[in-house]
């Protein structure tokens, strides 16, 4: 079975936009995933407590036949191919993969939470996500993301730039 997947792909250290265009191709590279469509690249200030660079923030679509723990696995790989390491939570990294939406499906194990148990508190998130498919429905509200309450997100965009492949 396809399903229709939304990830959140971010960077702050090294030439961040080369390490998402990098992880882009890594993973449009595997016959098991297709690139549909991608937003513009955010830049952005640090989300947390960390003091760091600012990041640098896309979402895209695609379609895969991987299971959510099979993707989460593969997506972990791709990172580590473009060198990330272990680091502090919210700390700076090379490479930053989650999946944020997995069709309407609902994941909580000990590996994977889907939807991404945060998404709704991050604009580099959320507006990304809404370029892309405007009227998408949250999974476990049952509510259009647009017309969920986000004036409390903390707003941490600073510009925005089409992001061609």
């Amino acid at each position: 079975m396809v399903s229709k997947v939304f990830l959140g792909l971010g960077s702050n250290v090294g030439e961040s936009e080369v390490n998402l265009r990098t992880a882009i191709m890594l993973i449009e590279k595997n016959k098991q995933v297709v690139l549909i469509n991608n937003s513009s690249l955010y830049e952005t200030k640090p989300y947390g407590p960390v003091s760091q660079n600012n990041f640098y923030n896309i979402v895209v679509e695609i379609k895969t036949e991987y299971s959510p723990t099979d993707l989460f696995y593969f997506l972990k790989e791709v990172e580590q191919e473009i060198g990330r390491e272990p680091a502090e939570r919210w700390g700076p990294r090379s490479i930053d993969i989650d999946i944020l939406l997995y069709s309407d499906e609902v994941v909580c194990n000990d590996i994977i939470t889907i939807p991404h148990k945060d998404m709704l508190n991050r604009d580099f998130v959320i507006l990304p996500l809404l370029e892309i498919e405007p009227d998408i429905v949250h999974p476990e509200l049952h509510e259009k993301v647009n017309e969920i309450l986000i004036s409390s997100m903390e707003k941490t965009i600073i510009s925005k730039k089409e992001f061609r492949l």
